[in-house]
């Protein structure tokens, strides 16, 4: 493979240097579930002609200089090595498991770009490998659905739901309730950036039966799927006033993890409120539309505008034992009020700048032992990317399902949610050795979630009597 001599090389970000540490070695995997048999030399002529490759980031090999310091080399691709396909009778089980074998023991090739596509002939889907130095989520899954279209008109971009809006909740408001805002916003802030330093310290959770740890990125790991209905979430947001699907989802992974370690600890008396805390990242820059990326791609230095650019949010969830008097919708309400706060805070900014810093000052090796010990510290990984709103196609070929998770880290628990097409599929990533039974816990979520949605039917049939 060829680099271009007359073009220089372009140092990798302080993000960018992080997740190839060692440590953090990071790789996302997308999984493209399709309705029919996948035709390789249309997806690679997809591929090929796709702004994907045009992308200064999916063009260039990492490489590093004397002294160590890695930058981006502009280089020609050969499609070929980049699309590998698993041949019918290959020995696979299921895509979880092929994906749960990448996720902790294949790493990228550095003598070309840092992207794959395998193409699992037999399960007609294909799981897309994309280093994490190359981009956060945001950015990689709106360059991949880039290259789709939507079913039902062809000459059409996919429409991705709002990640998220900010509202200026101080206009027509009391002057006395924009200073108690703006106070409680400098409080929480202050409260939940300490608790952040301390994690990095000695701060951490207390062991249970999905507690992972250092190390524990090494050990072999099992796949498995919750499937949510979104008509179900947004009926059980109903339910609570000024509910997000965001709140469901946390109240769901709150419900469904108290009834995973009653199952796991049968006999154990559990402590109520036992904290488990989440690592959640969370988007810090305005995410471009996909119309946008024709456009973006034709000025000079589009690079800069893509990258990783995300803050780290610690989310506690709560051990509560379920009884038959329980309020299932109680796990919505705390959820929902802790969310609430992080919302007036700016954790999520102080993170992603003291990250920055950190990098910039001591190094890649000094940052990412903090972020190895905040993980080790905490309980689990979650992750929720919104996907298109309608069906969309592929090289012509309708996608079923779109799927999401990273290589493994000291967590025992990674949950990755990305929607599509009126459902959220939660990819549950585990250590095997420390939850053997994944698929019993992908359950557990399903049910909390209809459980949830029973008691806000009965909550709105009561209201309207």
């Amino acid at each position: 493979m060829d680099s271009h001599p007359n073009e220089p090389d372009e140092p990798l970000t302080p993000a960018g240097r992080l997740f190839l540490r060692p440590e953090m070695n990071t790789i996302i995997h997308c999984v493209v579930g399709f309705k029919h048999p996948v035709d390789v030399a249309e997806v690679k002529s997809t591929i090929r002609d796709s702004l994907m490759v045009q992308h200064p980031r999916f063009s260039s090999l990492m490489v590093r200089d004397s002294r160590g310091f890695e930058h981006w080399r502009k280089t020609h691709i050969d499609i070929d090595r980049h699309v590998i396909v698993v041949a019918h009778d290959h020995n696979l089980v299921s895509v979880n498991d092929y994906v749960a074998d990448l996720s902790v023991s294949s790493p990228l090739s550095n003598d070309k770009p840092l992207w794959e596509i395998h193409v699992l002939e037999g399960h007609n889907c294909a799981v897309f490998r994309i280093h994490h130095a190359l981009g956060d989520g945001i950015s990689l899954v709106s360059m991949l659905l880039a290259s789709c279209r939507r079913a039902a008109d062809t000459e059409a971009l996919p429409t991705v739901g709002v990640v998220g809006n900010k509202r200026d909740n101080s206009l027509g408001r009391d002057w006395r309730e924009v200073v108690v805002g703006f106070v409680k916003m400098v409080w929480f802030s202050l409260v939940f950036c300490m608790e952040f330093v301390l994690r990095t310290l000695w701060v951490c959770d207390r062991k249970t039966a999905i507690s992972g740890g250092a190390g524990v990125e090494l050990w072999p790991r099992k796949l498995a799927t919750a499937t949510f209905r979104f008509d179900d979430m947004k009926a059980v947001k109903r339910a609570i006033d000024n509910a997000t699907i965001n709140d469901v989802l946390f109240g769901v992974v709150s419900s469904g993890l108290s009834r995973y370690l009653d199952h796991r600890s049968p006999n154990e008396a559990l402590p109520e409120g036992i904290r488990m805390t989440g690592v959640a990242m969370i988007n810090l820059r305005q995410q471009p539309g996909l119309q946008e990326l024709s456009e973006m791609m034709k000025r000079k230095n589009s690079g800069s505008r893509w990258g990783n650019k995300f803050g780290m949010l610690l989310l506690p969830v709560y051990y509560h034992k379920a009884g038959p008097e329980s309020d299932p919708l109680a796990y919505l309400r705390r959820a929902k009020a802790m969310i609430d706060r992080k919302k007036r805070t700016l954790e999520g900014h102080f993170s992603y700048k003291i990250g920055h810093l950190v990098m910039s000052w001591f190094g890649s090796k000094f940052a990412c032992l903090l972020n190895y010990r905040i993980v080790c510290n905490t309980s689990f990984t979650i992750s929720n990317v919104v996907g298109p709103q309608e069906e969309i196609t592929l090289a012509g070929n309708p996608v079923t399902y779109l799927r999401a998770n990273t290589s493994s880290l000291p967590h025992a628990l990674t949950m990755h949610v990305v929607s599509y097409a009126g459902r959220a599929d939660m990819q549950i990533l585990v250590a095997k050795d420390i939850i053997p039974d994944p698929e019993f816990l992908a359950k557990c979520f399903e049910d909390a979630l209809l459980e949830m949605k029973e008691a806000a039917t009965v909550a709105e049939v009561s209201n309207k009597m």
